[in-house]
């Protein structure tokens, strides 16, 4: 009896309890886990917006800064978009959220320092129309890192990271599958690159011959 006592106690311990079977992972993300990352690509692309829109300013104005301040500020910017991206990537895909939480952080940093630079400058030198007061400017800038953060650190975001990365299905090959289709494409691209090479643009002034070309406006005739 004693002997079937321990069998049965070995075999009972034997079996997985219903704590010890693993979970299977999620495959859609959390709302809050989409959210930050919609609020992440949003800022990055009106970050490129502004970019381009400052640029072509600066560029364009007489007083231009030198180039080594011009291309500090781009990389500053590329870097600073390129990062918001990544970090609702990596957040998507569960690999973590150091990157989105490392940029709110530093955002932060920069407007309060921004915010004590504007207070410091002449109103007219400050690049914020009058009617907008600094602080309420500052309170509306400050919500998309702390929205971020916020929402980085909920609960359900935290564990959607702790579960690790998503599963990777393994896929064909599309250029394998479809080698004709991509050779196909590739050789009518090549054509009407090549064409368009060859054919050029025509000038602006047009040709001699042409009687639009004539500056009168009128068309010589011979009798």
């Amino acid at each position: 009896m004693a002997i079937s006592a321990i069998d049965i106690r070995d075999i009972s311990a034997a079996q997985p309890r219903p704590t010890d079977v693993e979970t299977p992972r999620r495959t859609r993300p959390p709302m809050t886990v989409v959210a930050t990352a919609a609020v992440a690509l949003v800022e990055s692309v009106a970050l490129l917006a502004g970019a381009l829109t400052g640029l072509d300013g600066i560029l364009s104005s007489v007083h231009r800064p030198g180039p080594a301040i011009v291309l500090s500020s781009v990389v500053v910017l590329a870097s600073w978009i390129v990062v918001c991206a990544a970090g609702a990537a990596t957040l998507i895909d569960g690999a973590g959220r150091r990157l989105v939480t490392g940029v709110a952080y530093g955002e932060l940093v920069l407007i309060t320092v921004l915010f004590f630079v504007a207070l410091l400058t002449p109103r007219g030198e400050v690049p914020i129309p009058p009617a907008l007061p600094l602080p309420a400017v500052a309170l509306l800038v400050l919500a998309v890192p702390v929205g971020k953060l916020l929402l980085a650190g909920s609960p359900t975001a935290v564990a959607w990271v702790a579960e690790g990365p998503r599963p990777r299905e393994r896929r064909a090959d599309p250029t394998k599958s479809h080698r004709d289709l991509c050779v196909g494409t590739l050789a009518v691209i090549g054509v009407v690159l090549t064409a368009v090479a060859a054919i050029g643009v025509p000038a602006a002034g047009g040709s001699t011959d042409d009687p639009g070309s004539n500056p009168g406006g009128t068309v010589s005739s011979t009798h």
